[in-house]
């Protein structure tokens, strides 16, 4: 029986060190994360200031695991913070 999978919001805020290549390399990590069937949604702040994307995974640590493994966390480019959500849809309205 497989472990039930979490939605986790990981927010990458850029740091005055942001290098253009880890952003290159990050796609492909997301892309990654996509064949893994790990991957919710992702993109990037309109202000340039960083993006976010919705991870699933069993448990928080899982998530900060393969969080630490992008290489915007690994190169300093960004601070990436973790966060479990519980994200629900609205009930629509009468």
């Amino acid at each position: 029986m497989n472990a039930p999978m979490h939605l986790y919001l990981v927010l990458a805020m850029r740091t005055p060190g942001f290098r253009p290549e880890a952003g290159e390399a990050h796609q492909a990590f997301l892309a990654d994360l996509i064949e893994q069937d790990l991957l919710e949604l992702t993109g990037p702040f309109t202000d340039g200031s960083g993006g976010a994307y919705i991870l699933r995974a069993t448990d928080l640590a899982t998530a900060v695991q393969i969080t630490h493994s992008d290489p915007l966390h690994i190169t300093g480019s960004s601070t990436l913070t973790v966060h479990e959500w519980r994200a629900r849809r609205p009930v629509p309205r009468d």
